[in-house]
């Protein structure tokens, strides 16, 4: 079973914004940001369907999905792998569905996706190669967006 430490879990849920790829019908890639991903436990992620038809579309035909979330400033983070369940109503729905309103989400929520992680690796930057260290890193991009 994929376990999540605690670095992972912060990381998760301090940046909740993500790249979710899901596999149109066509066979190709759709990517969609989300900006509610969050960890559920030790082993699942989730996130809410606020403005994404074509992501729900997608993983009804086909579950598989991957989801990136990097820290913008160090650009570190991970992608993880899974299949995904679609919720729209019931006590899961209703609990996650609390959990996003207690975050401040005021959006409409039609779906919950709650994906189960099957595996994951951490996403580096290529400036890491050349000895960069994350301080460095984290230096320069707040430099660039100020």
């Amino acid at each position: 079973m994929t376990e999540f430490n605690d670095e992972i879990k912060n990381l998760v849920n301090f940046q909740k914004l993500g790249y979710v790829a899901t596999v149109s019908p066509d066979g190709t890639p759709n990517l969609s940001p989300k900006g509610t991903i969050a960890i559920l436990d030790d082993s699942r992620l989730v996130f809410a369907n606020i403005r994404s038809p074509k992501t729900i579309e997608n993983l009804t035909k086909n579950p598989s999905i991957e989801i990136n979330v990097i820290d913008p400033f160090s650009r570190l983070g991970y992608r993880f792998k899974g299949l995904a369940q679609i919720l729209s109503n019931g006590e899961d729905f209703e609990n996650i569905l609390d959990y996003f309103k207690q975050k401040g989400i005021k959006s409409s929520i039609s779906h919950i996706v709650v994906v189960d992680v099957t595996s994951f690796s951490e996403i580096t930057s290529p400036s890491y190669d050349l000895g960069l260290k994350k301080e460095d890193l984290v230096k320069k991009w707040k430099q660039y967006y100020d």
